[in-house]
């Protein structure tokens, strides 16, 4: 007898990401089914179950199913008492931004007959509340491209399911643009000495071994970094054990081009025997100023 299908239900508001995850699914082995009525997954799942042929499923469910939305809980609840593996991957993001992704692509919302796309959004966020309450994992999109959503998904779907561990992600970005929104720990690095203010650092980054060298290298940096690791080693397994997915730490300078992507790519290399570490820069290749 062939073992129930891997079952991933990518969901969330229109513009958060949903095609682009969906494209993740299938590149890494999933048939993937967009738009699909939660009423018919039972049907669908039980075919490719009695062939045996498909092994990992990613379905898409949104607003446009209309009222087929309702009861999308239950069904997916009624899957696992049928024994198969559901996982829910829930796309968030804020709603100005959502705004502006409608606006430049010139897509319609679902829900927005009428032109209103904030009262659209704020009533697709009533409708989906409930599989939002239901996921095991919530990405923010709201500043994240293309690339760092594929990199978040691909590293839960590698997740081993039978000891699954948690996703660290160490992010640089700069005070000036604005705290990512959805950093758990922030790490002000604005007082270590800043390469900016010598002429011959100012146009590289923090991935540029003579910058890396200059940041580290400094007294203040080595004893920030011998007090971080300690709290890091303590409260990492704590954030695991409590079923945390991904924790986001963002360490912030200036611009965000120097000290905090010398000091996360350092991080990552301590700390990358020991966890899964992802390590993004989000400001490093904006123009200095």
């Amino acid at each position: 007898m062939t073992a129930a299908p891997q079952i991933v239900v990518v969901t969330g508001l229109s513009g958060a990401g949903r095609s682009t995850a969906l494209r993740v699914l299938e590149d890494a082995g999933f048939f993937c089914v967009d738009n699909l009525p939660p009423a018919l997954a039972p049907d669908l799942l039980s075919l490719a179950h009695h062939q045996g042929k498909l092994e990992r499923v990613g379905l898409g469910i949104d607003v446009r199913t209309g009222a087929f939305l309702n009861g999308a809980e239950q069904t997916l609840s009624a899957l696992e008492r049928e024994g198969h593996e559901v996982q829910v991957i829930f796309l968030d993001c804020a709603d100005d931004v959502l705004v502006r992704r409608f606006s430049e692509t010139r897509r319609p919302h679902a829900l927005a007959r009428d032109g209103d796309l904030h009262g659209a959004i704020a009533g697709e966020r009533e409708r989906v509340a409930g599989l939002r309450a239901r996921a095991d994992i919530v990405i923010d999109t709201t500043e994240l491209n293309v690339h760092d959503l594929r990199r978040h998904l691909i590293d839960y779907i590698r997740r081993d399911t039978e000891h699954p561990s948690m996703v660290v992600r160490l992010l640089s970005f700069g005070f000036k643009y604005g705290i990512p929104a959805h950093a758990d720990l922030v790490l002000d690095l604005r007082f270590l000495p800043n390469p900016h203010f010598v002429e011959a650092l100012r146009p590289k980054t923090g991935m540029d071994p003579e910058v890396s060298k200059y940041v580290l290298d400094a007294p203040q940096t080595q004893e920030f970094l011998r007090r971080l690791r300690p709290l890091l080693d303590f409260s990492l397994p704590q954030h695991a054990r409590e079923g945390k997915a991904y924790l986001t730490v963002a360490f912030g300078c200036t611009g965000g081009r120097h000290r905090s992507v010398a000091i996360a790519e350092e991080l990552g290399r301590q700390l990358g025997s020991a966890h899964e570490v992802v390590v993004s820069h989000r400001d490093s290749e904006r123009a200095p100023s």
